[in-house]
């Protein structure tokens, strides 16, 4: 995979890992997943279950959002996690970093506003790929469906 960095604090890899990430995921679990169609996750999940990925919605004030089970943390969910999508305050990403890497998840991905270099750094450590601050919708359009 490709690791260019624009610095330090960004792990976010290169446009090719980005890509390769993108078309190879199945199921991804949305941290942070509401049921209002305004709010961002909620949008993300129905992108990613209209092009037929998996989503797994991590929230414990709900149980279903568009058909799609919400496990109340990360660690309730059941089975393989390819990315981790999260849409929670950068305060909450060391937790979420140390369930994903627990969760054998192979990516962490943090959306536009969320940053925290240091749990970034730890799981890239324990070799989690890490897309961080970017929008999943915004880089699948510019990246996947090229």
């Amino acid at each position: 995979m490709d690791h260019n960095r624009i610095d330090d604090d960004d792990p976010t890899p290169g446009d090719d890992a980005v890509r390769e990430l993108l078309l190879g995921m199945r199921r991804v679990a949305v941290v942070g997943i509401s049921e209002n169609p305004e709010r961002a996750s909620h949008g993300i999940a129905r992108f990613l279950l209209g092009r037929g990925i998996e989503v797994a919605g991590v929230n414990p004030q709900l149980r279903e959002v568009l058909g799609a089970p919400v496990y109340p943390t990360l660690a309730d969910v059941p089975g393989p996690i390819d990315v981790v999508d999260v849409f929670r305050r950068s305060e909450a990403v060391p937790a979420i970093v140390d369930a994903a890497i627990a969760a054998g998840a192979r990516a962490v991905w943090l959306q536009e506003g969320v940053v925290h270099p240091e749990a970034s750094r730890k799981a890239v450590a324990a070799g989690l790929t890490v897309v961080a601050d970017r929008c999943i919708y915004k880089e699948w359009l510019r990246l996947a469906n090229a």
